[in-house]
């Protein structure tokens, strides 16, 4: 992602409604038609206001403790209709627990806490990460 690691910045993506360009862009050239957004942490800087903005256009949305959901109202998540699967790591006692706290606005979702895991816990525990992750995807069919 621009601007993350060893990518140079780019300003079409400096802010919000410009990720959102981006990202829908992204999917546009990839041929995706509702497709399942998954978002680990700093992805959420383009996730989310995607979400808000487009989240009709998503089968689903799997945020794994993404930055950036305090930027959001209780109001805005709350007129979101995509179903998602909220993950993330019992050791991520940061991210974790803040991104749940905002996103539990969300209507129809559920959550999914990967014990002895922290931040990344599709690294620390990629076995129940995946069994979490197709059993959200079997249940969007």
């Amino acid at each position: 992602m621009s601007g993350y690691g060893d990518s140079p910045p780019a300003e079409t993506v400096a802010t919000a409604q410009g990720r959102v360009a981006f990202l829908d862009h992204v999917l546009q050239e990839l041929g995706m038609r509702r497709p399942v957004l998954v978002s680990p942490s700093m992805s959420g800087h383009f996730a989310l206001p995607f979400l808000l903005a487009k989240g009709d256009q998503l089968a689903g949305f799997v945020p794994i403790a993404p930055v950036g959901t305090k930027d959001y109202t209780a109001e805005q998540y709350q007129r979101v209709q995509t179903p998602t699967l909220i993950l993330y790591g019992d050791h991520d006692a940061r991210l974790g627990p803040q991104a749940l706290q905002s996103l539990s606005h969300l209507s129809g979702h559920r959550v999914a806490v990967m014990p002895d895991a922290g931040h990344a816990c599709y690294l620390d525990k990629p076995e129940d990460f995946h069994q979490a992750l197709l059993g959200f995807l079997h249940q969007l069919k």
